[in-house]
């Protein structure tokens, strides 16, 4: 029978939250030390364990305690009330940049972070190349991380982190970065775990791909402790719960009460063709394709086109364009919005999709970055910028 490799036992964290954020130090004093605060309790009297040889997934949406209780887990933070007793050795990858100094290389940094993590300059010579090979970043190993992306930071700090092979690693949204290669090297690597009787703590909005690789989960609602259990049977509850944020396979985000599905949005050409590549000035049409799991009254379809930084260009409904379903049945369909002329300036873009009902405060579904097409110049007037505008002179020059 295997053991337990963590010991959650009635864990409450509280944090303070100041009004006067920006109390200079003399008003302090004047008022005695005394700032207004109030109290937010992140974990409320949380208890579980988690069993040695196995893969242990924290589940909840955004703020309901998963970081704040993986920082107690790693010894980051300490608990207000209650105790966390872990088994043996315990290796943490919780944010990007953890352990990282930005202005040395990924190789210095590999020696760095490999130290704090209590590995010997030996040891990290031994596995230096297994590293960099997990990471996929082997030609930028030598350039300051100040420059990398935040995916290339985490698959760095999580290949330092798996190569001091500890007894139990703690692992914070890792699977919502790098590509498909990068996710199914960590799947594989947590299953050497597995076989070899170590334990892996994970936090992610994944839910497939932790109903995939978890054997049990724990889920957690605004610091509560709701269900603890068998993975599978834990993230369908959570599922059904409704209001679930979701990393989908691929990249991008899934929010929204689940009754239709946006499944996938895709770019049509003027020749009809499904591309993720056009030109400025051309007219393409922005297709979402759905499938309703119930049916859905008023539904509302809406699209926005984004940078890459996250900067609204444009966006528009059903609504706004003046038309707007009665209703949408049980099954599978698709939405297509028209546009007269493209006039994005040449660049990579993001196309986020929603529906939602009329007076709600939730969307049925929302779907954001997962889908990007690029454009190319198609005007001499897609130069540079974000908009690609007709324009025309009219010029009076002194002397003529």
């Amino acid at each position: 029978m295997a053991g337990t490799a963590v010991d959650v036992s009635g864990v409450s964290k509280t944090f303070r939250i100041y009004h006067d954020r920006n109390q200079s130090l003399k008003a302090t004093v004047l008022k005695g030390g005394r700032a207004k605060y109030e109290e937010f309790k992140a974990l409320d009297d949380v208890t579980f364990e988690v069993p040695e040889g196995g893969t242990f997934g924290l589940l909840g949406r955004n703020g309901s305690g998963k970081s704040t209780l993986l920082k107690c887990i790693a010894g980051i933070l300490s608990p207000n009330t209650g105790t966390i007793t872990t088994r043996g050795r315990i290796a943490a990858m919780l944010e990007v940049g953890s352990g990282f100094h930005p202005e040395l290389t990924g190789r210095e940094n590999v020696y760095l972070n490999g130290s704090i993590l209590g590995m010997s300059k030996q040891q990290i010579d031994s596995r230096f190349d297994s590293i960099v090979d997990f990471s996929g970043i082997e030609k930028f190993i030598d350039q300051p991380v100040k420059n990398y992306s935040s995916g290339m930071y985490v698959r760095l700090g999580f290949a330092v982190s798996i190569h001091t092979e500890p007894d139990v690693l703690l692992v914070d949204e890792v699977l919502a970065v790098g590509d498909m290669d990068f996710q199914a090297k960590c799947r594989a690597k947590f299953a050497d775990f597995k076989a070899s009787g170590r334990t892996v703590v994970v936090v992610s909005h994944g839910l497939e791909g932790m109903r995939e690789f978890c054997d049990r989960a724990a889920w957690l609602e605004q610091g509560v402790l709701q269900e603890v259990g068998p993975a599978t049977a834990i993230i369908d509850k959570y599922r059904d719960s409704g209001n679930v944020t979701e990393i989908i396979e691929g990249g991008g985000q899934r929010h929204g009460s689940g009754e239709l599905y946006i499944d996938t949005i895709e770019l049509v050409g003027e020749n009809g063709a499904v591309d993720n590549e056009i030109r400025t000035g051309e007219s393409p049409t922005i297709r979402l394709n759905f499938e309703a799991k119930r049916p859905v009254e008023r539904p509302n379809f809406k699209i926005a086109i984004e940078t890459l930084e996250g900067v609204r260009i444009w966006s528009t409904s059903c609504k706004q364009l003046g038309w707007q379903p009665d209703s949408v049945q049980v099954g599978q369909g698709s939405m297509d919005f028209h546009l007269d002329r493209l006039a994005l300036a040449p660049g990579e873009y993001v196309v986020n999709a929603e529906v939602w009902r009329d007076e709600s405060t939730t969307p049925v579904d929302s779907l954001t970055g997962s889908f990007r097409f690029g454009v190319h110049a198609g005007t001499p007037f897609a130069l540079e910028g974000v908009l690609a505008m007709d324009a025309r002179i009219v010029a009076k020059l002194p002397g003529q």
